[in-house]
């Protein structure tokens, strides 16, 4: 295998790991945003607050995008197979 094509494969992998955890990120980023506005605005401070809407969006961005995922994963792993040729040679 050549260099090149392992450089390759390792940025595919590293794109493909950023693409795949960038919605289940977002959200739970939002929703940590909105809920600490929240505790801001009502100056409730219980730190344990944010952990459950965050979990929950979590949960709910992978439900959601979730077949999405699997897609992803699947052409990827699809695209590793076809690279087996190359990697012997």
């Amino acid at each position: 295998m050549s260099g090149d094509l392992a450089l390759q494969i390792g940025r595919d992998a590293l794109l493909m790991v950023m693409l795949i955890s960038a919605p289940m990120l977002g959200l739970g980023l939002l929703v940590g945003i909105i809920v600490s506005i929240f505790q801001a605005t009502t100056q409730i401070q219980e730190q344990t607050l944010s952990f459950i809407p965050k979990i929950v969006a979590v949960f709910v961005a992978m439900v959601m995008f979730g077949p999405w995922m699997l897609s992803m994963l699947t052409s990827y792993t699809r695209e590793l197979f076809m690279l087996i040729p190359q990697m012997i040679h």
